[in-house]
């Protein structure tokens, strides 16, 4: 299934190309790339005359079909999904588990198999820029795939404990890359007016996923080796995603990135339709300024200047681990990313201040209850409208093309780190301080997360990368 980086894409490949004539003109335009940017824009605000608009779009022909890409975001989603599977998975099946495999009673060890995942998380998840940039997006989707279906197999079949470590450790290695890929996936291929409601797909998937994990691991309890099937069940989906992204287009801004410029007009022609390839193609190139085949150093990310975007990026999934996706799905394109962002975590404020006076001396015990669980289901509904879905995309699409997947992967690193720790200290603290001052702590933190978000966060809606890009980051 994996094929070398140099079949990637090939244009005879596709079928986009019907003559000859045509092959020639996107050899002049990679050649005219090769001499330099500068020139490749004139040639194309030449070709196409002024009616092109800031997104790239002919405003006589509007916007370009979402029909066009709807397959191929489904596809890349597959990777979200095995993410939510895979978190869910243990949970109906632990106690199974652990009988079969002789460690029942031991909670480290208990400990270890469902948290495993999250050292594998970080280690994918750290990787995943430099893996997207060294292979693209289809092949790096697919080397996603690979140890999940590696890991399910060695989990399913697991005959003691050191076994079934491994093989979650391998699955978590693939959770990693799968979110990081699907969501900057998501944003290079998607139309402006739609990338919004695209990026919750992302978010439904997991949640679809995880919903997945608990139905079919139900009956894990009741029939022997149940627990057996569930991880075998999550390799089809993973197979799938592996399969069909050899049928998926590459995203256009990793292949002008790397000087293909036909193969990125090709991928635009397949994305957007062909009246919409130039103005696309002059767009991504203004973007790029010439610089992009530079490579991008760590000690950039975090000192140089790319800084401010990168701590906001981290700062906004570490606020989002401190602090119903289908409403986030109608109103991301509606009212924006930072309206969403705002509104969410001010909802989760007063949710954990609820929980709080729930545990206080001065609500009478027949309160209590009404206040627990009313203060639980608004801080479900205000996380999943906006802190869940929001920020992986939000951040996608603030990063400059050139840093884009490995800043990325530094985000989603602070998310796993910051996960790993609020899963592993949350029953000891609640333990020690009680949840009075717990969920005073977490109102806080979503309180300053409303702040951050006020003074920091950009409003990206309806417009396009490169005016993202520029709004960020004016040239020097």
């Amino acid at each position: 299934m994996l094929i070398s980086e140099s079949s990637v894409f090939s244009p005879g490949e596709e079928g986009v190309y019907s003559n000859v004539a045509m092959r020639g003109r996107h050899a002049d335009a990679y050649s005219m790339y090769k001499r330099g940017t500068r020139d490749y824009i004139n040639a194309y605000d030449k070709e196409q005359g002024s009616v092109r608009s800031l997104n790239g779009v002919s405003k006589e022909i509007g916007n370009p079909s979402w029909k066009r890409s709807f397959l191929y975001i489904l596809v890349a989603s597959l990777a979200s999904f095995l993410y939510g599977y895979h978190l869910g998975v243990i949970n109906e099946t632990l106690e199974s588990i652990s009988n079969d495999l002789h460690f029942n009673g031991n909670t480290m060890a208990e400990g270890l198999v469902v948290s495993i995942c999250l050292g594998g998380g970080f280690l994918g998840s750290t990787f995943s820029g430099l893996i997207v940039d060294r292979v693209g997006f289809r092949r790096a989707f697919q080397l996603c795939a690979l140890p999940m279906i590696i890991g399910s197999s060695m989990s399913a079949t697991a005959k003691n404990l050191s076994g079934m470590l491994l093989g979650r450790l391998f699955v978590g290695t693939g959770m990693g890359l799968g979110p990081t890929l699907a969501t900057l996936y998501v944003t290079e291929v998607s139309p402006a007016y739609v990338r919004g409601t695209y990026g919750s797909f992302t978010q439904i998937a997991t949640s679809l996923g995880l919903m997945s994990s608990l139905l079919i691991g139900f009956p894990a309890k009741e029939t022997e080796g149940w627990w057996r099937i569930c991880f075998w069940v999550s390799a089809v989906p993973a197979a799938l995603l592996a399969l069909f992204m050899e049928f998926s287009p590459e995203s256009p801004h990793w292949l002008f990135k790397e000087g293909r410029a036909a193969d990125a007009e090709a991928a635009f022609e397949k994305l957007l339709g062909g009246p919409y390839v130039k103005g696309a193609m002059a767009e991504l190139s203004k973007s790029e300024r010439g610089g992009e085949a530079e490579t991008v150093k760590l000690s950039e990310l975090l000192f140089g200047h790319h800084r401010k975007v990168v701590f906001i990026g981290s700062t906004l999934f570490a606020l989002q681990q401190l602090s119903g996706s289908f409403a986030a799905l109608l109103l991301m394109d509606k009212l924006g990313r930072k309206v969403l962002l705002i509104g969410s975590f001010s909802g989760m404020v007063v949710a954990m201040g609820l929980q709080a006076a729930s545990a206080s001396s001065l609500v009478s015990s027949s309160n209590e209850v009404y206040l627990s669980v009313g203060g639980m289901l608004l801080f479900v509904l205000a996380f999943s409208v906006g802190a869940g879905p929001v920020p992986s995309l939000l951040l996608s699409e603030m990063f400059p093309g050139r840093i884009r997947a490995k800043a990325m992967s530094v985000c989603l690193a602070s998310h796993w780190v910051v996960n790993f720790f609020v899963g592993l200290l949350f029953l000891r603290l609640l333990e020690q301080i009680g949840p009075l001052v717990l969920n005073t702590i977490f109102a806080t933190f979503c309180l300053v997360a409303v702040i951050f978000v006020k003074r920091n966060v950009l409003e990206t809606k309806g417009k396009s990368l490169q005016e993202i890009e520029i709004a960020l980051l004016p040239p020097e």
